[in-house]
């Protein structure tokens, strides 16, 4: 999706309140305070500092919690673009925020209650997609509602079959990213970088997407080395298309790195997953390179920027904006890398992590509450 810009001028009205006026703009901001807010209490608690660690809880919520509510903001505004129709806002948005907000408060008390309330929140959002997208014969992007669905379905599963549930939503949410980073992560290279010569190759395209697929039916019928197969092969496909899109041409750039860097925790992801599966390594290293670093760098990667293009702001990284980026990233080193190499670092790094990932999100839901809580720029809606 390519956002065009437009000449910023005075808004009419720059004091209104603009939360609802696009998908994007809740969302992102309830994201970023969510998981400033949660990741360092379930740090607490699995230090023992606080009582009632519950490791269910903690990975439900930073899936169909935090990662729900980004997929659900960015979606809710590139199908608009996509289609050139309305999506949700208003009162219409502002009751399905209603609803992952109760799912949020839920999952304190009861996850199966949260869960169902999830599954709600996903069809709100299926529905707030496919309507445009019906309406506007847009067939390419149908399949969005679908993993929108899964993702609420994989919710519910997790309430009885917790391991199964939460690898098909870990894997619904690998595969949004790496289809959306195929879309956007060259052409924004590209553009921003005139001659970086950033590019997709069909058959590559066709090879990583599709390797992603087979692990989701691996781990679907739960056929651990067979997915294990499939992960190490994905990491190389993706190692060859991330190569593709000139990744170290971006180090000026930090709105630019900060996508291609955390596109190569997803092949760390992929590589970790597959020695886990082959009893290699633990579970928790692969798993916390897709949500720390894949997860946590892209979706702040991408709520920065299109939240900046979408409020006609010019597309470059800030103070604030490249802190927050160095921070989920060395949030990632400590919960991956350090545990790696050194075993026994385990619980300190850990939090160590937490912390420095709860300074990134701090730090962007201060710096981006204004941006997304009042009108854009140049007056336009949206």
């Amino acid at each position: 999706m390519l956002i065009p810009l437009q000449p910023p001028a005075q808004s009419a009205d720059p004091s209104r309140f603009a939360l609802f006026d696009l998908g994007f703009r809740p969302f992102y901001l309830l994201a970023g305070a969510y998981a400033a807010l949660a990741l360092p209490l379930w740090a607490l608690q699995y230090a023992g500092w606080l009582p009632g660690a519950n490791i269910l809880w903690h990975a439900h919520e930073m899936i169909f919690g935090y990662a729900f509510a980004v997929i659900a903001g960015f979606l809710f505004t590139a199908v608009r673009a996509w289609t050139g129709r309305a999506t949700p806002t208003g009162t219409t948005l502002a009751a399905i925020v209603a609803l992952w907000l109760l799912a949020r408060v839920l999952a304190v008390v009861s996850l199966p209650l949260a869960a169902w309330t999830g599954a709600l929140f996903a069809i709100a959002v299926a529905w707030g997609i496919g309507r445009p997208l019906v309406a506007a014969g847009n067939l390419r992007n149908a399949f969005f509602v679908l993993l929108v669905l899964g993702l609420g379905a994989a919710g519910v599963i997790v309430q009885t079959y917790p391991q199964l549930g939460l690898a098909l939503g870990l894997d619904g949410v690998l595969f949004v990213m790496t289809v959306l980073a195929g879309r956007v992560v060259p052409a924004f290279t590209n553009n921003a970088l005139p001659g970086a010569g950033a590019r997709r190759n069909a058959w590559l395209e066709i090879g990583a997407l599709g390797s992603i697929l087979l692990l989701i039916a691996a781990d679907a019928l739960q056929r651990t080395e067979l997915a294990a197969g499939f992960a190490l092969l994905a990491a190389a496909l993706h190692a060859a298309r991330l190569a593709l899109w000139a990744p170290l041409k971006t180090w000026r750039r930090p709105i630019l790195w900060i996508l291609h860097l955390s596109y190569a925790w997803i092949v760390v992801h992929l590589a970790l997953r597959g020695l886990t599966g082959f009893g290699v390594l633990p579970y928790a290293l692969g798993a916390h390179a897709l949500t720390v670093g894949a997860i946590g760098g892209m979706t702040l990667g991408m709520m920065t920027r299109t939240a900046r293009g979408h409020t006609a702001r010019p597309l470059e990284a800030g103070r604030a904006e490249i802190a927050a980026y160095v921070l989920v990233q060395l949030a990632a080193v400590s919960r991956v890398l350090v545990p790696l190499a050194v075993p026994a670092a385990q619980l300190a790094s850990t939090l160590a992590a937490a912390l420095l990932w709860f300074g990134a999100f701090a730090v962007f839901t201060a710096a981006y509450y204004p941006i997304l809580a009042r009108p854009r720029l140049d007056g336009q809606p949206g």
